[in-house]
Formats: structure tokens, sequence, C-alpha cells
């Protein structure tokens, strides 16, 4: 199951792809800059929400046992 913080990521950095390309389109820097921040933002909160998953399932593992 996928956390919530990886699915909101999900969606971050493909609104960033999407500003990127917009930037690169009308020839503006700043909106291009913007869209690879918030790629990497997506990204980052992608990898947060695997470690929450990951300690989870880890929890649950130990209250199995």
């Amino acid at each position: 199951m996928m956390d919530s913080d990886e699915l909101k990521g999900k969606m971050k950095e493909g609104v960033g792809k999407a500003k990127e390309a917009w930037g690169d389109a009308t020839d503006n820097p700043e909106t291009e800059a913007e869209g690879q921040t918030d790629q990497a933002e997506g990204q980052m909160q992608q990898g947060w929400g695997k470690v929450k998953e990951a300690g989870r399932d880890l929890l649950d593992d130990d209250d199995n046992a």
C-alpha cells in the first residue's frame, strides 16, 4: 500500500515535470527552475513516505513475532 506522502510526492513530481516543460517551451528559466525544484521536492517526499511505510511494516512484523 502506498503511503500518502508517496502519492503526494508523485503528484508534485508530475506537476514539476509539466512546469519545467512549460518553462522550457515559453523560454522562462524561472518557471523551468521552479519545475525542477518541485520535482526534487516530490522525490524527497516519496522517499519519506517509503521510510514511514518501512517503519510501519517493521513495527507490524515485531508485533506479529
